[in-house]
């Protein structure tokens, strides 16, 4: 037997083992990741139902605060008249007004104490979602490995010493789709999920309301339609973020300028755009990237820059798509790759990777005091058919 073979068949007993642990640890993962999704379930009826007793005790001591007053008052006038009142009006009335003031203290101890717990679960539910999001990271990731390792042990031998670039791509593809999954399913988690609790709430308290106070009832319809206006726009934007339709439609240059057009409405902020030279369609794959590019430079800038002015320049050759986004911001030390306020540069990276998926280049250049200049330049032929 050949010594090729012999490490061959090594090889494969080590990847045999290596499968047969890592699937047992998946596994583990994956039991705390439910029993934790099961725990913020938990955690999430109760909220709901007692921010359904928060809403009821509120009426309540409404209501007592109300009858106090009113006990308060008849108290008063009941002791300055001696003429229509006699000893025992006023014992009655002292006792009737001294039960009410005490069953108001006790309902607003009761309130106190509900949103204590209402807090204590908020930040329970939080610790838990913390833990299931690091489970489901640690299952994805675990996940891409088994995928690979199952596959056939002989092509894994031939190219263990040389992996080419469309398995690399095979990895962050797998990975990429793993973490959109989970980004989905936070935002509908927060978004919409949440806004669809509170209009539940929202609809209990007016059905109480309509028949007490029509007034407040008439507020709490109009608190609510705010918040199914929310929950819609929330809907939108992530269908929006999961893929712009006019990327399709229309091009990319035209859904750069509705987005430029948005972001300047919401943040204030002056965004200029430039195109140079645009001689015809551009593949849809590196659209879509270039599109997550300035999207995500843009909102670097929003959150880190404190910049008033953004110049976006799309320069299009025959061989090669060139894009510069250039702001007047605080900017950040290129050697530490932070910025002032601390935070680190995940964004850029994601952005660099984007790039390198389709054998483009992205640099970034900053200082602090001077802004950021990013500069990408992508190939638009296709090389060994990376991204057809």
């Amino acid at each position: 037997m050949s010594k090729a073979k012999i490490d061959l068949k090594r090889m494969n007993e080590i990847i045999e083992k290596t499968i047969v642990t890592i699937e047992s640890g998946r596994q583990e993962i994956f039991e705390i990741a439910e029993d934790a999704r099961k725990e913020c379930e938990r955690i999430e009826n109760e909220l709901v139902k007692i921010n359904h007793k928060i809403s009821s005790t509120i009426f309540e001591v409404d209501k007592l605060e109300r009858e106090e007053k009113r006990t308060k008052a008849k108290l008063m006038m009941v002791s300055k008249d001696f003429n229509k009142y006699c000893e025992e009006d006023i014992r009655l009335a002292y006792e009737d007004a001294n039960n009410i003031r005490i069953k108001h203290i006790l309902k607003r101890r009761e309130e106190k104490d509900l949103a204590d717990k209402r807090t204590e679960l908020e930040l329970s539910f939080k610790k838990t979602f913390e833990i299931v999001k690091r489970a489901e990271k640690l299952v994805s990731h675990v996940g891409v490995a088994m995928d690979f390792l199952k596959g056939n042990l002989s092509d894994i031998y031939e190219t263990i010493g040389d992996m080419n670039k469309k398995q690399l791509l095979g990895i962050k593809i797998i990975e990429a789709q793993e973490e959109e999954r989970m980004r989905v399913s936070r935002e509908i988690h927060d978004g919409p999920a949440q806004s669809m609790v509170n209009v539940v709430l929202k609809a209990e308290l007016c059905e109480k309301l309509l028949s007490i106070d029509t007034n407040q009832s008439r507020t709490e319809l109009q608190n609510l339609k705010d918040i199914v206006r929310t929950s819609l726009k929330d809907i939108r934007k992530i269908i929006y973020d999961l893929r712009p339709m006019s990327l399709d439609d229309l091009g990319l240059v035209p859904t750069i300028e509705r987005y430029i057009d948005s972001f300047i409405e919401e943040t204030g902020i002056n965004v200029e755009l430039m195109v140079i030279n645009k001689q015809h369609d551009i593949d849809s794959i590196i659209e879509i990237a270039c599109f997550r590019i300035i999207q995500e430079a843009l909102n670097n800038i929003l959150k880190h820059s404190n910049a008033q002015d953004v110049l976006i320049k799309i320069e299009q050759t025959l061989d090669k798509l060139c894009i510069v986004i250039k702001d007047n911001g605080i900017g950040f030390d290129m050697k530490n790759n932070k910025s002032k306020t601390g935070e680190s540069g995940f964004g850029l990276i994601g952005m660099k990777e984007r790039a390198e998926l389709l054998n483009g280049k992205l640099d970034i250049i900053s200082s602090i005091g001077e802004g950021t200049r990013i500069i990408l330049t992508i190939p638009l032929e296709r090389k060994d058919g990376l991204y057809e």
